[in-house]
């Protein structure tokens, strides 16, 4: 009897860790920008400059993504060769 209240303790902390991680993950849409960005880039004479900013946004989300594609499969690769070698 314990042990099915000990299941059902974890399997509700993690329901809740997970719903915690579902809620922080949704992609609320805002329009929020920084003043000299709008600045900037208003108008319809801007969009070379636009589309520049939005490269470069697009550029510095990509570099931490593939950081962490790299070490992880480091990582990976460094445990296969521990479990190969044992």
């Amino acid at each position: 009897m314990r042990t099915r209240n000990k299941i059902q303790k974890s399997n509700s902390k993690l329901q809740r860790f997970a719903l915690g991680i579902c809620v922080f993950l949704i992609g609320i849409s805002s329009n929020a920008q920084c003043a000299m960005c709008r600045a900037a880039l208003s108008g319809d004479s801007n969009i070379k400059k636009a589309e520049a900013v939005n490269d470069g946004i697009v550029y510095l989300m990509v570099i931490p993504y593939l950081l962490v594609a790299i070490i992880g499969y480091l990582i990976y690769s460094m445990y296969s060769k521990k479990k190969k070698a044992v």
